[in-house]
């Protein structure tokens, strides 16, 4: 007996993906700091009592018991999106908690994600012209005010420094929330003359926007990673040329790389960026939450930042000195957390093959206690030889050897990690040169042939690929609803839509659009309701709106375009 009161207990429990080593439980207090449930301890309490006092009758209930013991994801996504989001990325070891509201760990299943869209990015960017560079993360307070407009949305999420050690600072120093006022200085000094342009640089860094709204990991965090890409150019018309060709580029990240679709547009002039002539946008949709997500922005700035630096050149032509004209684009972790929400499922995550870390895990099955040491070895060896094979083929396969874990046990670790492609290989299998793969989207069994494995898996990768995408593009048309009366808006709003409305274009409607669309009383599961906010003006617009009215019913002037509204991320 321990000091609780209770008898020594052998316990299972499933913490994550892994089963816990056996624990000596001596109190209650232990049992809520290791996260166990007391109904589930109570199950083993009894499960102890009744095999001490009959253990030749108890073994089969015990078993039974201990499969009803809560494996993988604790909630659904359906009926808690918050909490299963929480629980996808821990469990699937997406992320660490840490110690600073709003900042996390991004452990390497995530992070690898990130490289895979680095990649992607720094070729197609590269091919523009652009080159990577790096400026320093710390920026003057003199220097952070010069552009009283653009400073004014971050000025509340700016984070300063105000000290080193117990030492004042004469003046404090600002963490960049962006890089405009960091680099634009040094553009003056590097352009001079028209032969200095295109100048185009991105920089791969971090930002710290210490923001007060209730924090996500990757959808909305005090630190994140991005990429901003900050370019000069002669003329205007070259600069908008590139603003739609960036944004074409994120696009191709999104779809051809996470296979979630995305609507292009401009944003309205409220949501467009400070300081900027005018914003474009890629807009996603979980239809799980019913919620938009800015996917990536693309900005042109016009002369509005060359001409508070002084940033000019001389113009050939005229012989005088003039503004250059400017855009910044970037695109952030964000997308991390998009493709966990619309892909994942129940059993975890569902990981986008083009970025998964592991593509295909090969798992040694039909191992028994009678196997012998050669049969076990050459089981291994097979399955080595296999992922070999797959890893010259530039598919990222992996085999999973360790000898510690049931096959059961490997299929839910990397089910729950959403790794594309399962390949069960057995000796069986391997006397029949072929073997089973399972897909992680619609757990589909195939048999393949050996012989046939590289070109079979590869073409299977690209099929996974199309099934999410579609999946994911029917959710979001299928929610995308043409609205032209108030109660059409309210009433698909209501419904987890977003919506296409003819909008008047001026910023005091937008707003009582917003707060007249709110919804006062919380909902008993998913609190309240936010109002709709316009996402874009879609470039790609549903019809002519010439002889419509704005969609709020008080507004009542001629509408301009039709404007996607929705609640958003």
């Amino acid at each position: 007996m321990c000091n609780c009161g209770f008898s020594s207990l052998h316990i299972q429990q499933k913490n994550g993906c892994e089963w816990m080593q056996p624990l000596f439980i001596c109190s209650w207090q232990y049992l809520t700091e290791v996260g166990i449930n007391s109904q589930e301890c109570l199950l083993e309490l009894k499960m102890a009592s009744k095999e001490k006092a009959d253990k030749a009758g108890s073994n089969k209930d015990v078993d039974a018991a201990k499969k009803e013991t809560r494996l993988g994801l604790e909630v659904s996504k359906s009926e808690n999106l918050p909490d299963w989001y929480s629980n996808v990325l821990t469990k699937a070891e997406m992320i660490e908690y840490y110690d600073v509201s709003g900042c996390y760990i991004l452990r390497p299943w995530s992070y690898a994600i990130w490289e895979h869209m680095q990649s992607f990015l720094n070729a197609k960017i590269k091919k523009t012209g652009v080159k990577n560079g790096y400026f320093p993360l710390f920026v003057s307070q003199a220097a952070l005010e010069k552009e009283k407009t653009h400073i004014a949305d971050f000025a509340p999420e700016v984070a300063w420094v105000t000290h080193s050690g117990r030492s004042k600072l004469a003046e404090p120093i600002a963490v960049r929330p962006t890089s405009e006022t960091i680099m634009y200085p040094a553009y003056a000094k590097w352009i001079q003359s028209y032969r200095d342009l295109p100048l185009k640089i991105n920089q791969w860094n971090n930002v710290v926007r210490w923001e007060f709204k209730h924090p996500q990991p990757f959808l909305r965090t005090r630190e994140f990673l991005w990429q901003e890409g900050h370019s000069a150019f002669a003329t205007k018309e070259e600069a908008e040329e590139e603003v739609y060709r960036m944004l074409d580029i994120y696009a191709e990240v999104y779809e051809d790389l996470l296979a979630i679709p995305v609507v292009k547009g401009r944003k309205t002039e409220k949501e467009k960026f400070a300081g900027g002539d005018f914003t474009t946008t890629i807009e996603a949709f979980v239809s799980a939450s019913g919620r938009a997500i800015q996917g990536a922005t693309s900005h042109h700035l016009g002369q509005n930042f060359s001409r508070m630096f002084d940033i000019t050149f001389e113009d050939p032509k005229t012989e005088e000195m003039a503004y250059v004209y400017q855009n910044s684009w970037g695109l952030s972790t964000r997308p991390i957390g998009a493709v966990v929400m619309i892909h994942g499922d129940d059993k975890g995550l569902v990981l986008p093959p083009r970025v998964a870390d592991i593509q295909v895990i090969i798992v040694p099955c039909g191992i028994s206690a009678k196997m012998t040491d050669e049969q076990r070895k050459e089981l291994y060896d097979g399955c080595t030889v296999l992922e070999k094979r797959l890893q010259k083929s530039s598919v990222r396969a992996e085999c999973d050897l360790r000898e510690n874990y049931s096959p059961g046990w490997k299929f839910n670790h990397w089910e729950m990690k959403g790794v594309p492609v399962r390949l069960d290989v057995g000796p069986r299998d391997l006397a029949k040169q072929e073997a089973v793969a399972v897909c992680r989207d619609t757990k589909e069994k195939l048999t393949i042939p050996v012989a046939e494995l590289e070109c079979k898996m590869i073409g299977l990768l690209d099929q996974i690929h199309d099934r999410l995408f579609a999946q994911a593009k029917d959710d979001l048309e299928s929610h995308k609803k043409l609205v032209h009366s108030w109660e059409e808006f309210i009433t698909a709003l209501d419904g987890s839509n977003i919506m296409l409305a003819p909008y008047c274009g001026n910023e005091s409607c937008e707003d009582s659009i917003k707060k007249d669309s709110a919804c006062d009383e919380p909902s008993s599961t998913k609190g309240p309701s936010m109002g709709a906010k316009s996402l874009c003006i879609p470039f790609d617009q549903p019809g002519n709106v010439t002889g419509k009215s704005c969609i709020h019913p008080k507004c009542g002037q001629p509408a301009k375009f039709y404007t996607l509204f929705g609640r958003s991320y």
